[in-house]
């Protein structure tokens, strides 16, 4: 099991819940007290800016209640090819997966 997977919590479970309806492909968990953070990986983000891919996922973002929604500081939306590629996203798919200690 990946160190991120046990800092899911019920929260984060109802955002990856809410997300695979569209997104199979949805990583949630809460980083520290004040941070989540969101993977989405899907067939679609490809070759799309990250404002396409952003755009993709908004309507999903917006019904999750407001508190919840502030608390997403991460949202890293790849396509399935970016993550055997080097470049600022896959850096961002690293510090998801193995990220620094949080100072909260």
């Amino acid at each position: 099991m990946a160190e991120w997977e046990e800092k899911k919590t019920e929260e984060t479970r109802k955002i990856e819940s809410l997300f695979r309806t569209e997104f199979p492909h949805t990583d949630a968990y809460r980083f520290n007290s004040a941070s989540i953070r969101v993977r989405v990986i899907d067939d679609r983000f490809e070759g799309k800016s990250i404002a396409e891919r952003e755009a993709m996922v908004l309507p999903l973002l917006k019904k999750l209640p407001k508190k919840t929604r502030d608390d997403v500081l991460l949202l890293l939306t790849l396509a399935p090819s970016e993550q055997r590629t080097f470049n600022s996203q896959t850096l961002m798919n690293l510090e998801f997966e193995q990220s620094l200690p949080s100072r909260l």
